[in-house]
């Protein structure tokens, strides 16, 4: 079969399609005939080797096959599976990774059958982006009339918390980059968006805040990151972290958080720790989406001899939605 792999660590251009052997299922797996395979972040830091830096993450064995959300059909099964779930189409996160290929194997327990009324692309973007952002907004426990600043709002996760921030009654403050993906944040439902690559983001942000805001939804890092905590509302304010799509690992002066009175959250680990915990969420991203609550963004997509050029378009925030690619 083709899949795209990487031997060495480094830009888009590392990507290419190989030609290997068809993976067979284990006990209790799925072979799945892979119709579409998203693109996230993690994958984007793993490539370029950027996970280096966190000593939790082990350095994949090179070469390596990307690809941890897929979506597609059952062809096999493999022991301890019942064949009933031959021809289902399926959704789900290979703990593995290889979604980037024409085939690919999912544990049984982590597949979800596609949900009735939401397409695979749709699913897709819901399966990791959703779990990540109904977690997140139920950790900011978002109140009516907060006011709650999302960073990367035109994102796949972002995207999604506008939505939910606004459907619990907050005022939200969108940040992106570039007028299209601010535009998307208004369409969404921001209340305010502005741009973060501009050096007075911070102040324009204040000037609609001039208390400070009380909720941030953080998944930039780096200076952002900071500049964004400054923000906090005193005694009020709480951050929650789950991203640092700059490669930079935000950095607080726990003083600051003591004196000030605010809160720093992490979300992430729980989610593979309590995979309950994760089906539930899932869940509810699903339902509401299904409901028309909540509408993922979709993005291009790429056929898997352009996975470098669906990466850089990722990389370089030069598209908006989930980005996908299909065989």
């Amino acid at each position: 079969m083709r899949s795209v792999r990487f031997h060495d660590y480094g830009p888009p251009e590392v990507l290419k399609v190989d030609d290997v052997p068809d993976p067979e299922p284990g006990e209790g797996q799925l072979l799945v005939q892979v119709s579409a395979a998203g693109i996230s972040y993690a994958e984007i830091q793993i490539r370029g080797g950027v996970m280096e830096q966190f000593a939790w993450f082990p350095d994949p064995p090179l070469p390596h096959a990307l690809g941890f959300e897929v979506a597609g059909t059952v062809v096999k099964v493999g022991e301890g599976v019942g064949d009933e779930w031959v021809g289902r189409k399926v959704v789900g996160v290979s703990p593995t990774a290889g979604g980037y290929s024409e085939l690919a194997v999912l544990p049984v327990a982590v597949a979800q059958v596609l949900p009735e009324g939401l397409s695979e692309h749709e699913a897709l973007a819901l399966y990791g982006q959703g779990v990540v952002a109904v977690g997140v907004a139920e950790v900011a426990d978002i109140q009516p009339k907060d006011i709650v600043l999302v960073e990367a709002a035109a994102g796949g996760v972002g995207s999604l918390l506008v939505q939910l921030a606004k459907n619990a009654g907050a005022e939200v403050i969108a940040l992106a980059r570039g007028e299209k993906k601010l535009a998307l944040a208004r369409e969404l439902g921001a209340d305010h968006a502005f741009d973060y690559t501009e050096a007075d983001w911070a102040q324009r942000v204040r000037e609609v805040a001039p208390a400070g805001v009380h909720v941030v939804l953080d998944s930039v890092g780096g200076e952002v990151s900071q500049a964004a905590f400054d923000l906090l509302a005193m005694a009020f304010g709480r951050m929650v972290v789950f991203g640092t799509a700059s490669g930079k690992v935000p950095q607080f002066d726990p003083e600051q958080v003591y004196v000030r009175g605010v809160s720093v959250t992490g979300f992430g680990p729980r989610v593979f720790v309590q995979p309950e915990y994760g089906f539930r969420l899932r869940k509810t991203a699903f339902e509401l989406a299904a409901a028309g609550t909540i509408k993922p963004v979709l993005g291009p997509v790429f056929p898997l001899a352009e996975a470098a050029e669906a990466h850089r378009a990722f990389e370089e925030r030069v598209t908006t939605g989930k980005v996908i690619l299909v065989p």
